[in-house]
C-alpha cells in the first residue's frame, strides 16, 4: 500500500514552514530580555541609600559614569582607567549629544573624592547635567 500521492516525487514544496523561524525568534527575544539588565549595571556597587524617587533621563541622553571603591572608572560599562580618560570619554559623548545627562554611580564605601572628581571633570568641560543614582530609601 502506497502512502504517497500519485504526484511525481520531484515536485517542490510551495509552502514555507515558519515554525522553526518563530522558535528561533522567541529564543533570541528571551536571551535579550535576560541579558539587558546585566549589561545595564556593569560593576557591582553598593549605592548609598536615599534620595528622591528615581526620575531617569531619556535613554538616548543618559551616559552612565561609574567609579568603584578602588578608583577604577567606567563609562557606559567600559573600563576607561583613570580620571583623565573618563573626562575624555565624557567630552566625546557630549560632542555627540549636547543634551547629555551624566548618570553617576559610586560605591557608598568608597572615598568621597572619587565621585566628586567625576563631577569636577565634567564641569570643566561644560557638562552641567547630572543624576546621582542611589538605592531606594525606606518607604514612609
Amino acid at each position: 500500500m502506497r502512502r504517497f500521492s500519485q504526484r511525481n516525487s520531484l515536485v517542490t514544496l510551495s509552502e514555507i514552514n515558519v515554525t522553526p523561524l518563530l522558535d528561533l525568534a522567541f529564543v533570541l527575544l528571551i536571551i535579550f530580555i535576560i541579558t539587558t539588565p546585566v549589561l545595564e549595571q556593569s560593576i557591582n556597587l553598593k549605592l548609598p541609600v536615599g534620595g528622591a524617587p528615581k526620575r531617569t533621563a531619556s535613554t538616548q541622553d543618559a551616559v552612565l559614569a561609574e567609579v568603584g571603591r578602588d578608583g577604577v572608572y567606567f563609562v557606559k560599562g567600559r573600563k576607561v582607567g583613570d580620571l583623565g580618560a573618563l573626562e575624555a570619554a565624557l567630552v566625546q559623548e557630549y560632542r555627540r549629544n549636547s543634551n547629555m545627562v551624566v548618570q553617576l554611580r559610586a560605591d557608598r564605601e568608597g572615598p568621597y573624592k572619587l565621585p566628586v572628581g567625576i563631577i569636577e571633570a565634567a564641569q570643566r568641560q561644560g557638562i552641567t547635567r547630572f543624576s546621582l543614582l542611589t538605592e531606594p530609601g525606606p518607604r514612609r
